[in-house]
């Protein structure tokens, strides 16, 4: 008898043909999750079911943590496993099953068979009377109760047996790298790791793009964000992180334009660079963690200046929540604490006093004519002096 797991996945059940590939890549996002681990794994797809068997010993919590972290998973259930040798051996896995299980048995329970394997000699109904049975004879306390039990008993009798009754939650979603990868404007604040986080949890692969602009932003600020892109990996997967100088940009910007129109025209320059790394590295459209109406640059004006700079897409995908919403994800991922440390990034200190809140792209686009003189020289000097970390989960 060992010890296993059966994942449950939702969405990937209902892609038809194309299943098997979400299925794959489930298995391997699973995979690579475990890898860190001491213990070896087998992983396997069998009949719509995705099954870890541990080949070595492994802490239980240790590696549902790690599942936990795994897009695409819906359930994680921890199994024993056995080659099928008949009732009475099945009778006595469940039991000291529950035994092992349950310490406290004053419970009320139902046993649920799916008996996948035909072959199997007793029906599920059979399966599921003849169990109950044994279980009321290893444990008077307990009592059957079909309609509102304390506990699930299930059973499942494939080429394998496997039997379970607890289902931890895992994250939902779809598997990482069956929808493309985008480039995220990572910050240091609370926003734009929450936007990737929900970007990867529809199956997106994430790059990343930091603008930092020393000596106004500090070490510790970049850091910061770097430690942020890891806390991302961990449901992401690794992270390509581009780390851009924009000191010159900003300052050059500060010293030509208007200033309550600082944060946009920073704001479009931005999104150019961040463009022209998205088509380098292959990815598909923009990421940035803006919600409408948060601040001045977040208005719909605001938005729609920013964007007409850009040719790939941008996708915002908190752009209905509010800051409170927010939060609540950053402190379920473990990106809150980070983003509160108090290291601020380029974005909070080039913040004008009074910025403009209904940009009009005609004016903007007047403004950075004041700019032609130098602009593309920095950008391009900005692009060919960025530093490229690759960024993977502790």
């Amino acid at each position: 008898m060992s010890k296993a797991f059966l994942i449950k996945y939702g969405e990937i059940g209902i892609k038809g043909k194309n299943r098997h590939l979400f299925e794959n890549a489930l298995v391997q996002q699973i995979r690579h999750a475990l890898k860190p681990l001491e213990a070896e794994f087998s992983v396997t797809r069998e009949q719509g079911r995705i099954y870890i068997e541990a080949l070595t010993e492994c802490e239980e919590e240790e590696v549902t943590e790690r599942l936990q972290c795994v897009f695409g998973i819906v359930g994680i259930c921890p199994v024993v496993i056995q080659e099928e040798e008949g009732f009475d051996k099945l009778a006595e896995d469940a039991v000291a099953y529950l035994r092992e299980q349950y310490p406290d048995r004053k419970l009320t329970f139902k046993v649920d068979t799916r008996r996948a394997k035909k072959s199997f000699p007793m029906t599920s109904m059979e399966v599921n009377a003849a169990l109950g049975e044994r279980i009321l004879e290893a444990f008077p306390e307990m009592k059957v109760d079909v309609h509102h039990p304390d506990l699930m008993l299930y059973v499942e009798i494939r080429k394998k047996i496997y039997i379970y009754s607890k289902t931890v939650p895992g994250p939902g979603g779809m598997p990482i790298g069956t929808n493309g990868t985008g480039m995220l404007l990572l910050s240091g604040g609370i926003d734009s790791p929450v936007a990737g986080y929900m970007i990867a949890k529809r199956g997106v692969g994430i790059d990343a793009v930091y603008f930092h602009a020393p000596p106004y932003t500090s070490d510790r600020a970049k850091q910061k964000v770097v430690d942020l892109a890891k806390i991302v990996a961990k449901y992401a997967g690794p992270i390509r992180l581009k780390v851009v100088n924009f000191t010159e940009i900003q300052m050059y910007i500060y010293e030509k334009c208007p200033h309550d129109e600082l944060t946009i025209i920073m704001r479009r320059y931005m999104m150019r660079i961040a463009e022209h790394f998205a088509q380098e590295m292959g990815a598909l459209g923009l990421i940035t963690g803006e919600s409408i109406g948060q601040v001045a640059s977040q208005t719909m004006q605001s938005l729609a200046a920013t964007d007409e700079v850009c040719n790939y897409p941008v996708y915002r995908p908190l752009i209905g929540f509010d800051k409170q919403e927010i939060v609540q994800v950053s402190e379920k991922i473990g990106t809150y604490e980070t983003s509160i440390l108090p290291y601020e990034d380029c974005c909070t200190i080039f913040v004008a006093k009074h910025p403009v809140t209904r940009p009009s792209i005609k004016v903007i686009k007047r403004s950075e004519t004041k700019l032609q003189e130098r602009i593309d020289e920095m950008v391009e000097t900005a692009i060919e002096t960025a530093e490229e970390l690759v960024v993977e989960a502790e």
